[in-house]
């Protein structure tokens, strides 16, 4: 058996009598690794909010009294071509997380994915808090922040990867929906928290903004080394069999047999071997007296190859086109359209995410019981579209009107973001 973290050593000795091993500790990961994505969005969302005080109408403010326009903007974001700068911001991190996301898959199915994790989110908390650190330090130099911005999309990428890998250790295939619509809201969950955090400080000392979030990720990811287990096989629980089922040894308790638990039947055990209720045909008994195959990490053109990868990905990436968009500029966006103040442009972006939280919840229950995700997500994108002209009319009308059309807009954004992303994950998971 492989050896198990340190904390989870202790947790085992003190938690894990009085309940189910196989279902307390599919619980404890499902949790775990909500608050390490959580965390992951949470140092994330800290650049949209600042970006409302990098340069703003300096005669606006309060106790303002200086003759140069600009004084109260940070450089090097006061210049008039800001929003390019601002802007620059985003691509670069963006597109160094992309870039290490194309690897960080590859890497987290050949390593110690406990390790991968934990080294990530540390890297991810230090570098963000390294851009607040240029607001204490007095740091005025564009490269700084795009240098900080590029290594924390490097660190950012190692996040999904590693966490649907661990979850896909853990659960199988069947009936994934619901259970993976409400895992899913940690996106949105932490979006909330990081503009929260980010928008009591935004106004006063922005580099407070970053420092914290930088510190809660830095403290999670030694959380996760010590306290998560990445496979089954570390504490001695069963593997799902990726097909809907897995096994429940009913020895412990007192019985002899195993169940399964998409079929519920409990199957006797003669000796160590399980009989089973029904005879098999001989290419089943044939199958059973083969080895066990060793697990084998999928190579990039494998994965595409999967039916339905593909389809969902451009899914994906059109809608996280519109939902970036969004999580980078919308607190920017509703402070110069709806003229708010930076904290209350921080808060009134949140509702975006609220939303997401029912609609990722609602995909995996459609999804389970229609069994149609394809048609579902199609549905969604279909009515989310005039949902972003609808905005853009009358999402300055009034604060309730805004916070209306920004919940309803996530809600079907988040239908199809959070379904097509599991999707794409677990058939390539469960291969």
């Amino acid at each position: 058996m492989m050896r198990s973290p340190l904390g989870v050593r202790i947790i085992d000795r003190v938690c894990c009598k009085c309940f189910n091993k196989d279902t307390w500790y599919r619980g404890y990961v499902l949790l775990l690794t909500f608050l390490c994505y959580c965390c992951y969005h949470l140092s994330r969302k800290p650049v949209s909010v600042v970006k409302t005080v990098f340069h703003q109408n300096c005669s606006a403010l309060p106790d303002y009294n200086s003759s140069d326009p600009t004084a109260c903007d940070w450089a090097p974001f006061n210049h008039p071509n800001y929003q390019e700068l601002e802007g620059s911001l985003d691509y670069a991190y963006l597109f160094a997380y992309a870039v290490g996301m194309f690897f960080a898959g590859h890497i987290a199915e050949r390593v110690d994915l406990r390790l991968f994790l934990s080294l990530g989110m540390m890297l991810s908390g230090i570098t963000t808090a390294l851009f607040g650190m240029g607001r204490l330090w007095n740091i005025h130099l564009l490269s700084y922040y795009l240098a900080v911005q590029i290594f924390g999309g490097l660190a950012q990428s190692s996040g999904w990867p590693a966490v649907v890998t661990c979850v896909g250790n853990w659960f199988g295939k069947g009936h994934r929906g619901l259970v993976f619509g409400v895992w899913n809201s940690h996106t949105s969950i932490g979006n909330i928290l990081g503009s929260l955090i980010a928008g009591v400080w935004v106004s006063t000392n922005w580099g407070l903004s970053f420092i914290v979030p930088g510190l809660i990720i830095l403290a999670m990811g030694l959380v996760v080394f010590l306290l998560l287990p990445t496979d089954p096989k570390e504490v001695g629980c069963s593997p799902p069999d990726h097909h809907g089922q897995h096994i429940v040894d009913h020895r412990t308790h007192g019985e002899t047999g195993y169940e399964d638990v998409s079929t519920h039947q409990v199957v006797p055990v003669v000796g160590e071997e399980i009989a089973p209720l029904m005879t098999d045909s001989d290419e089943d008994v044939e199958e059973r007296k083969r080895p066990p195959r060793e697990a084998e990490a999928i190579s990039f053109f494998g994965a595409l190859r999967i039916p339905g990868v593909v389809e969902f990905s451009l899914c994906l990436f059109f809608s996280k086109l519109v939902a970036y968009t969004f999580l980078y500029w919308l607190p920017s966006y509703i402070k110069y359209v709806a003229h708010y103040d930076a904290t209350q442009s921080a808060d009134l972006s949140t509702m975006f995410d609220v939303g997401g939280i029912a609609g990722g919840i609602a995909a995996g229950v459609v999804s389970d019981y229609s069994g149609k995700s394809a048609s579902t997500c199609a549905v969604m994108l279909a009515f989310s579209a005039p949902m972003m002209f609808i905005y853009q009319t009358y999402g300055n009308v009034s604060l309730r009107v805004n916070i209306g059309e920004l919940t309803t807009q996530q809600k079907a954004y988040s239908l199809c973001i959070d379904w097509c992303q599991s999707n794409c994950a677990h058939f390539i998971m469960t291969m």
